[in-house]
């Protein structure tokens, strides 16, 4: 049976975490895994190229061997074993899991807000300490998100989460039990 992206990308990317942490070595994988996710993104396709079938063993190991050149050690050791079980196409999931792992690690949790009006910058401090609080987090960074079609309110998704406390869905939750 396949596996998919997400499967894949979680489990390369835990393993690469857990040995990054076993060397000592997490930040500095992470900044290497940082520029890693901007040539995917400035090159696009990339991962697909590295893993398509139709193209020449020795043509994919001339670009991988410009893809490696930048980096050494772990991530390096990293590259060559996800290009074996040609699994560059799922790279950039690999990154994410161990850019998750390296947040909650670190005590960080990412998220975002939706609001119907933007919040200044004081409503959105004392929402990401009462997010941090709630979720048993040091820190909350939340990524602002206005949508007037919430009426009011905020809705909070971060670590797979959502707290909805919009006003769209108060009233919607009125509107049901009135129809009851």
């Amino acid at each position: 049976m396949k596996l998919d992206k997400y499967t894949v990308g979680r489990r390369y990317g835990k393993a690469l975490f857990e040995l990054a942490i076993d060397s000592n070595s997490a930040e500095e994988i992470y900044q290497e895994l940082l520029s890693l996710r901007q040539i995917y993104s400035e090159v696009s396709g990339l991962g697909n190229v590295l893993s398509d079938v139709r193209l020449e063993p020795h043509e994919k190991r001339i670009i991988m061997d410009k893809l490696v050149s930048g980096f050494d050690g772990i991530v390096k050791n990293f590259l060559e074993v996800v290009y074996s079980y040609n699994r560059m196409s799922e790279l950039s999931f690999m990154i994410d899991e161990y850019e998750h792992r390296y947040n909650d690690y670190k005590g960080l949790l990412l998220g975002s807000v939706k609001t119907a009006v933007p919040l200044s910058d004081e409503q959105l401090q004392k929402l990401e300490m009462n997010v941090a609080k709630t979720m048993d987090y040091q820190t909350v960074e939340l990524k602002q998100i206005v949508d007037s079609s919430i009426i009011g309110g905020a809705i909070v998704e971060a670590n797979h989460r959502v707290i909805d406390g919009s006003i769209r869905t108060q009233l919607e939750k009125m509107r049901n039990q009135l129809n009851r």
